[in-house]
Protein backbone atom coordinates (compact mmCIF):
# COMPACT_ATOMS: atom_id res chain seq x y z
CA UNK A 1 0.00 0.00 0.00
CA UNK A 2 1.78 3.51 -1.11
CA UNK A 3 2.71 6.08 1.84
CA UNK A 4 -0.87 8.86 2.28
CA UNK A 5 1.00 12.58 1.76
CA UNK A 6 -0.37 13.26 5.40
CA UNK A 7 1.81 9.65 6.54
CA UNK A 8 4.53 10.53 4.83
CA UNK A 9 4.38 14.12 6.01
CA UNK A 10 4.61 12.57 9.53
CA UNK A 11 7.11 9.89 9.21
CA UNK A 12 9.73 12.32 7.75
CA UNK A 13 8.88 15.45 10.79
CA UNK A 14 9.33 12.11 13.32
CA UNK A 15 12.67 11.09 11.38
CA UNK A 16 13.71 14.86 11.48
CA UNK A 17 12.99 15.40 15.19
CA UNK A 18 14.50 12.16 15.93
CA UNK A 19 17.49 12.76 14.44
CA UNK A 20 17.95 16.44 16.23
CA UNK A 21 17.89 14.71 19.50
CA UNK A 22 20.47 12.15 18.71
CA UNK A 23 22.34 14.97 17.45
CA UNK A 24 22.01 16.90 21.12
CA UNK A 25 22.25 13.33 22.85
CA UNK A 26 25.49 12.56 21.54
CA UNK A 27 27.21 15.95 20.90
CA UNK A 28 27.86 15.39 17.27
CA UNK A 29 29.90 18.44 16.85
CA UNK A 30 32.22 17.34 19.31
CA UNK A 31 32.50 13.79 18.34
CA UNK A 32 33.11 15.31 14.96
CA UNK A 33 36.76 17.74 16.46
CA UNK A 34 37.01 14.15 18.32
CA UNK A 35 37.73 12.17 15.43
CA UNK A 36 40.22 15.59 13.72
CA UNK A 37 42.08 15.39 17.45
CA UNK A 38 42.69 11.78 17.45
CA UNK A 39 43.70 11.54 13.32
CA UNK A 40 46.13 14.25 14.38
CA UNK A 41 47.41 12.37 17.29
CA UNK A 42 48.26 9.77 14.96
CA UNK A 43 50.21 11.93 12.16
CA UNK A 44 52.71 13.19 15.53
CA UNK A 45 56.40 11.74 15.44
CA UNK A 46 56.63 8.69 17.95
CA UNK A 47 53.07 8.29 18.24
CA UNK A 48 53.73 4.33 17.71
CA UNK A 49 56.55 4.46 20.14
CA UNK A 50 54.04 3.92 23.49
CA UNK A 51 52.46 0.76 21.65
CA UNK A 52 49.46 0.46 24.81
CA UNK A 53 48.88 3.98 24.10
CA UNK A 54 48.74 4.04 20.33
CA UNK A 55 46.46 0.91 20.62
CA UNK A 56 44.08 2.89 22.75
CA UNK A 57 44.00 6.09 20.28
CA UNK A 58 43.67 3.77 17.54
CA UNK A 59 40.07 1.74 19.33
CA UNK A 60 38.66 5.24 19.92
CA UNK A 61 39.23 6.71 16.82
CA UNK A 62 37.90 3.71 15.37
CA UNK A 63 34.65 3.83 17.32
CA UNK A 64 34.54 7.72 17.13
CA UNK A 65 34.76 7.38 13.17
CA UNK A 66 32.04 4.75 13.05
CA UNK A 67 29.90 6.81 14.94
CA UNK A 68 30.63 9.87 12.54
CA UNK A 69 30.16 7.97 9.56
CA UNK A 70 26.68 6.43 10.54
CA UNK A 71 25.15 10.34 11.06
CA UNK A 72 26.70 11.39 7.99
CA UNK A 73 24.90 8.22 6.46
CA UNK A 74 21.52 9.15 8.53
CA UNK A 75 21.60 13.04 7.38
CA UNK A 76 22.31 11.86 3.56
CA UNK A 77 19.61 9.25 3.94
CA UNK A 78 17.26 11.47 5.22
CA UNK A 79 17.95 14.56 2.95
CA UNK A 80 17.40 12.07 -0.32
CA UNK A 81 14.08 10.91 1.30
CA UNK A 82 13.19 14.56 1.62
CA UNK A 83 13.83 15.80 -1.76
CA UNK A 84 12.20 12.06 -3.32
CA UNK A 85 8.82 13.24 -1.17
CA UNK A 86 9.27 16.96 -1.82
CA UNK A 87 9.15 15.55 -6.27
CA UNK A 88 6.32 13.10 -5.88
CA UNK A 89 3.97 15.75 -3.86
CA UNK A 90 5.11 18.15 -6.42
CA UNK A 91 4.24 16.01 -9.46
CA UNK A 92 2.15 14.33 -7.97
CA UNK A 93 3.39 10.99 -8.66
CA UNK A 94 2.30 7.71 -6.45
CA UNK A 95 5.38 5.88 -8.19
CA UNK A 96 8.03 8.13 -6.75
CA UNK A 97 5.81 7.53 -2.89
CA UNK A 98 6.45 3.76 -3.92
CA UNK A 99 10.08 3.94 -4.27
CA UNK A 100 10.15 5.96 -0.71
CA UNK A 101 8.86 3.06 1.27
CA UNK A 102 12.84 1.31 0.79
CA UNK A 103 14.20 4.57 1.66
CA UNK A 104 12.27 5.29 4.73
CA UNK A 105 13.05 2.03 5.74
CA UNK A 106 16.43 1.99 5.82
CA UNK A 107 16.21 5.46 7.52
CA UNK A 108 14.25 4.05 10.40
CA UNK A 109 16.15 0.61 11.02
CA UNK A 110 19.26 3.42 11.37
CA UNK A 111 17.66 6.00 13.69
CA UNK A 112 17.34 2.90 15.91
CA UNK A 113 20.79 1.49 16.39
CA UNK A 114 21.79 5.38 16.80
CA UNK A 115 19.17 5.46 19.36
CA UNK A 116 20.47 2.59 21.30
CA UNK A 117 24.25 3.02 21.00
CA UNK A 118 23.23 6.65 22.74
CA UNK A 119 21.61 4.47 25.64
CA UNK A 120 25.00 2.54 26.10
CA UNK A 121 27.11 5.08 27.81
CA UNK A 122 28.38 3.16 30.92
CA UNK A 123 31.92 2.60 31.61
CA UNK A 124 32.34 -0.55 29.70
CA UNK A 125 29.17 -0.67 27.09
CA UNK A 126 31.66 -0.31 24.34
CA UNK A 127 33.84 -3.18 25.15
CA UNK A 128 33.94 -6.58 24.07
CA UNK A 129 32.38 -9.31 25.98
CA UNK A 130 32.91 -12.96 27.84
CA UNK A 131 29.22 -14.43 28.07
CA UNK A 132 29.15 -17.48 30.01
CA UNK A 133 26.23 -20.11 29.89
CA UNK A 134 25.30 -22.35 33.10
CA UNK A 135 22.96 -25.36 33.33
CA UNK A 136 20.66 -25.23 36.26
CA UNK A 137 17.17 -27.43 36.58
CA UNK A 138 16.48 -30.25 34.24
CA UNK A 139 19.26 -32.36 33.98
CA UNK A 140 20.26 -33.71 30.89
CA UNK A 141 17.78 -31.16 28.81
CA UNK A 142 19.39 -28.49 31.04
CA UNK A 143 23.11 -29.54 29.82
CA UNK A 144 21.60 -29.74 26.10
CA UNK A 145 19.40 -26.17 26.63
CA UNK A 146 22.60 -24.92 28.00
CA UNK A 147 24.32 -25.45 24.28
CA UNK A 148 21.56 -24.57 22.31
CA UNK A 149 22.03 -21.38 24.20
CA UNK A 150 25.64 -20.70 23.40
CA UNK A 151 25.25 -21.45 19.96
CA UNK A 152 22.44 -19.03 19.73
CA UNK A 153 24.61 -16.30 21.37
CA UNK A 154 27.54 -17.23 18.77
CA UNK A 155 25.30 -17.15 15.52
CA UNK A 156 24.00 -13.49 16.57
CA UNK A 157 27.77 -12.02 17.48
CA UNK A 158 28.86 -13.81 13.90
CA UNK A 159 25.54 -11.63 12.25
CA UNK A 160 27.09 -8.32 13.74
CA UNK A 161 30.43 -8.95 12.43
CA UNK A 162 31.80 -10.06 16.01
CA UNK A 163 34.68 -12.53 16.27
CA UNK A 164 33.54 -15.49 18.41
CA UNK A 165 35.89 -17.93 20.27
CA UNK A 166 35.14 -20.41 22.46
CA UNK A 167 37.32 -20.49 25.74
CA UNK A 168 35.94 -23.14 27.83
CA UNK A 169 33.67 -25.94 27.95
CA UNK A 170 32.79 -28.37 30.61
CA UNK A 171 31.00 -31.29 29.10
CA UNK A 172 27.75 -32.74 30.54
CA UNK A 173 27.81 -36.97 31.17
CA UNK A 174 25.59 -37.66 28.73
CA UNK A 175 24.59 -34.66 25.85
CA UNK A 176 25.50 -30.72 25.97
CA UNK A 177 27.54 -28.92 28.64
CA UNK A 178 27.39 -27.92 32.34
CA UNK A 179 29.33 -24.53 31.38
CA UNK A 180 30.45 -22.97 28.15
CA UNK A 181 32.03 -19.78 27.73
CA UNK A 182 32.19 -18.02 24.76
CA UNK A 183 34.97 -14.98 24.06
CA UNK A 184 32.86 -12.12 21.93
CA UNK A 185 35.09 -9.29 20.47
CA UNK A 186 33.84 -6.23 19.16
CA UNK A 187 32.55 -2.81 19.71
CA UNK A 188 29.46 -2.79 22.09
CA UNK A 189 29.26 -6.50 22.71
CA UNK A 190 29.19 -6.45 26.27
CA UNK A 191 27.02 -3.36 26.20
CA UNK A 192 24.20 -5.47 24.26
CA UNK A 193 24.70 -8.63 25.45
CA UNK A 194 23.98 -7.45 28.95
CA UNK A 195 20.51 -7.35 28.34
CA UNK A 196 20.70 -11.04 28.47
CA UNK A 197 22.23 -11.70 32.03
CA UNK A 198 19.75 -13.83 33.82
CA UNK A 199 18.25 -17.30 33.75
CA UNK A 200 16.58 -18.23 30.48
CA UNK A 201 13.45 -21.15 30.59
CA UNK A 202 13.45 -23.63 28.25
CA UNK A 203 9.78 -25.80 27.57
CA UNK A 204 9.79 -28.52 25.11
CA UNK A 205 8.85 -32.30 24.23
CA UNK A 206 12.01 -33.87 25.65
CA UNK A 207 14.30 -35.46 23.09
CA UNK A 208 15.85 -37.65 25.77
CA UNK A 209 12.35 -38.78 27.22
CA UNK A 210 11.64 -42.02 25.60
CA UNK A 211 7.99 -41.01 26.68
CA UNK A 212 8.13 -37.81 24.84
CA UNK A 213 7.07 -36.08 27.39
CA UNK A 214 6.88 -32.14 27.88
CA UNK A 215 10.41 -30.90 30.10
CA UNK A 216 10.72 -27.60 31.31
CA UNK A 217 14.92 -26.91 31.51
CA UNK A 218 17.07 -23.41 32.83
CA UNK A 219 19.64 -22.12 31.76
CA UNK A 220 21.66 -18.90 33.45
CA UNK A 221 23.83 -16.48 31.08
CA UNK A 222 26.06 -14.51 32.55
CA UNK A 223 28.17 -11.88 30.78
CA UNK A 224 31.14 -9.69 31.27
CA UNK A 225 33.33 -6.80 29.82
CA UNK A 226 36.54 -7.79 28.24
CA UNK A 227 38.57 -4.28 28.42
CA UNK A 228 41.38 -5.84 27.84
CA UNK A 229 44.67 -4.28 29.34
CA UNK A 230 42.57 -1.69 29.81
CA UNK A 231 41.11 -3.14 33.31
CA UNK A 232 42.76 -1.96 35.98
CA UNK A 233 42.50 -4.43 39.21
CA UNK A 234 44.85 -5.55 42.12
CA UNK A 235 45.58 -8.74 42.79
CA UNK A 236 48.00 -10.41 44.95
CA UNK A 237 49.63 -13.26 44.37
CA UNK A 238 49.06 -14.65 47.60
CA UNK A 239 44.86 -14.41 46.81
CA UNK A 240 45.07 -16.67 43.70
CA UNK A 241 45.19 -20.99 43.67
CA UNK A 242 46.37 -21.81 39.71
CA UNK A 243 45.69 -25.33 38.68
CA UNK A 244 46.79 -26.74 35.29
CA UNK A 245 44.86 -29.76 33.89
CA UNK A 246 45.01 -31.90 30.76
CA UNK A 247 42.45 -30.76 27.86
CA UNK A 248 41.79 -32.71 24.88
CA UNK A 249 42.10 -30.99 21.02
CA UNK A 250 39.88 -30.99 18.36
CA UNK A 251 39.83 -34.07 16.53
CA UNK A 252 39.04 -36.33 18.85
CA UNK A 253 39.24 -37.63 22.91
CA UNK A 254 42.99 -38.50 22.85
CA UNK A 255 44.34 -35.98 20.35
CA UNK A 256 46.86 -33.31 20.97
CA UNK A 257 45.88 -34.06 24.68
CA UNK A 258 47.98 -31.58 27.02
CA UNK A 259 48.43 -30.29 30.15
CA UNK A 260 47.75 -26.13 28.97
CA UNK A 261 44.40 -25.89 30.54
CA UNK A 262 44.40 -23.44 33.72
CA UNK A 263 42.06 -22.77 36.37
CA UNK A 264 42.37 -20.19 38.62
CA UNK A 265 40.60 -19.64 41.98
CA UNK A 266 40.61 -16.03 43.73
CA UNK A 267 40.25 -17.02 47.13
CA UNK A 268 38.89 -14.10 48.50
CA UNK A 269 35.84 -14.10 46.37
CA UNK A 270 35.71 -17.63 45.56
CA UNK A 271 35.33 -16.94 41.99
CA UNK A 272 36.90 -19.45 39.39
CA UNK A 273 37.59 -19.51 36.06
CA UNK A 274 39.49 -21.55 33.66
CA UNK A 275 40.62 -21.39 30.04
CA UNK A 276 41.15 -24.80 28.10
CA UNK A 277 41.27 -23.75 24.64
CA UNK A 278 44.09 -21.47 23.64
CA UNK A 279 47.35 -22.98 21.74
CA UNK A 280 49.61 -22.90 25.66
CA UNK A 281 49.51 -22.86 28.99
CA UNK A 282 50.54 -19.16 29.05
CA UNK A 283 47.95 -18.17 26.65
CA UNK A 284 45.25 -19.61 28.43
CA UNK A 285 46.00 -18.26 32.05
CA UNK A 286 46.30 -14.82 30.23
CA UNK A 287 42.96 -15.13 29.12
CA UNK A 288 41.66 -16.73 32.82
CA UNK A 289 43.47 -13.58 34.32
CA UNK A 290 41.61 -11.43 32.04
CA UNK A 291 38.07 -13.22 33.12
CA UNK A 292 39.14 -12.89 36.60
CA UNK A 293 39.86 -9.49 36.36
CA UNK A 294 36.44 -8.58 34.58
CA UNK A 295 34.11 -10.89 37.06
CA UNK A 296 35.79 -8.63 39.63
CA UNK A 297 35.32 -5.34 37.70
CA UNK A 298 31.52 -6.54 37.33
CA UNK A 299 30.89 -7.60 40.99
CA UNK A 300 32.04 -3.61 41.79
CA UNK A 301 30.03 -1.67 39.16
CA UNK A 302 26.98 -3.96 40.38
CA UNK A 303 27.54 -3.08 43.92
CA UNK A 304 26.95 0.62 42.70
CA UNK A 305 24.18 -0.06 40.37
CA UNK A 306 20.75 -1.01 41.98
CA UNK A 307 19.54 -2.27 38.25
CA UNK A 308 22.47 -4.91 38.34
CA UNK A 309 21.68 -5.94 41.79
CA UNK A 310 21.27 -9.06 40.45
CA UNK A 311 25.09 -10.59 39.73
CA UNK A 312 25.36 -14.21 38.73
CA UNK A 313 26.15 -15.68 41.96
CA UNK A 314 23.38 -13.51 43.04
CA UNK A 315 20.29 -14.63 40.74
CA UNK A 316 19.32 -17.81 42.90
CA UNK A 317 18.58 -20.94 41.99
CA UNK A 318 18.32 -22.11 38.51
CA UNK A 319 14.81 -22.79 38.30
CA UNK A 320 11.30 -21.47 38.54
CA UNK A 321 10.85 -18.43 39.82
CA UNK A 322 13.82 -16.28 38.61
CA UNK A 323 14.05 -16.51 34.68
CA UNK A 324 13.77 -13.43 32.44
CA UNK A 325 12.86 -15.48 29.54
CA UNK A 326 11.06 -17.95 28.24
CA UNK A 327 11.27 -20.19 25.57
CA UNK A 328 8.19 -22.13 24.53
CA UNK A 329 8.27 -25.10 22.05
CA UNK A 330 5.50 -26.91 23.01
CA UNK A 331 2.38 -27.04 23.38
CA UNK A 332 2.67 -23.53 21.31
CA UNK A 333 5.38 -21.68 20.02
CA UNK A 334 6.55 -18.20 21.43
CA UNK A 335 9.87 -15.99 23.46
CA UNK A 336 9.02 -14.02 26.11
CA UNK A 337 10.95 -11.43 28.19
CA UNK A 338 9.69 -11.23 31.31
CA UNK A 339 11.06 -7.73 31.73
CA UNK A 340 10.23 -6.08 29.02
CA UNK A 341 7.30 -8.12 27.34
CA UNK A 342 8.42 -8.43 23.81
CA UNK A 343 7.73 -11.37 22.51
CA UNK A 344 7.37 -13.53 19.19
CA UNK A 345 6.14 -16.53 17.98
CA UNK A 346 9.25 -17.50 15.99
CA UNK A 347 10.80 -19.72 18.24
CA UNK A 348 13.23 -20.96 15.80
CA UNK A 349 14.25 -17.76 14.26
CA UNK A 350 15.23 -16.57 17.98
CA UNK A 351 17.39 -19.31 18.23
CA UNK A 352 18.95 -18.88 15.53
CA UNK A 353 20.43 -15.44 16.77
CA UNK A 354 17.41 -13.05 15.67
CA UNK A 355 18.13 -11.32 19.21
CA UNK A 356 18.46 -7.52 18.15
CA UNK A 357 14.53 -7.16 19.13
CA UNK A 358 14.59 -8.67 22.35
CA UNK A 359 18.10 -6.71 22.90
CA UNK A 360 16.50 -3.40 21.66
CA UNK A 361 13.31 -3.93 24.22
CA UNK A 362 15.32 -4.55 27.32
CA UNK A 363 17.88 -1.37 26.69
CA UNK A 364 14.87 1.04 26.01
CA UNK A 365 12.73 -0.67 29.12
CA UNK A 366 16.02 -0.33 31.04
CA UNK A 367 16.87 3.05 30.12
CA UNK A 368 12.82 3.71 31.18
CA UNK A 369 13.65 2.57 34.49
CA UNK A 370 16.62 4.22 34.72
CA UNK A 371 15.03 7.70 34.10
CA UNK A 372 11.95 7.28 36.18
CA UNK A 373 14.03 6.48 39.29
CA UNK A 374 16.03 9.34 39.13
CA UNK A 375 13.36 11.47 38.82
Amino acid sequence: MVLSRAELKARLGDFARRFEELCGAVDYRASLERQSALELQMTRAGFWDDQERARRVVVELSDVKRTNDDFQALAKSLADARELAAIAVEEDDDSLLGELEPELDKVRQTLEELEIATILAGPYDKESAFLSVHAGAGGTDAADWTQILGRMYARWAEDQGYHVAVVDTVPAEEAGFRQMTLSIKGVRAYGYLKAEIGVHRLVRISPFDAKKRRHTSFAAVDVIPDAGEEIKVEIHDGDLKIDTFRAGGAGGQHVNVTDSAVRITHLPTGIVVQCQNERSQHSNRATAMKMLKARLIAIEEKKREDSHKQAYDEKGEIAWGNQIRSYVLQPYTLVKDLRSDHETGDVLGVLDGQLDPFIRAYLEWDAQRTASTAQ
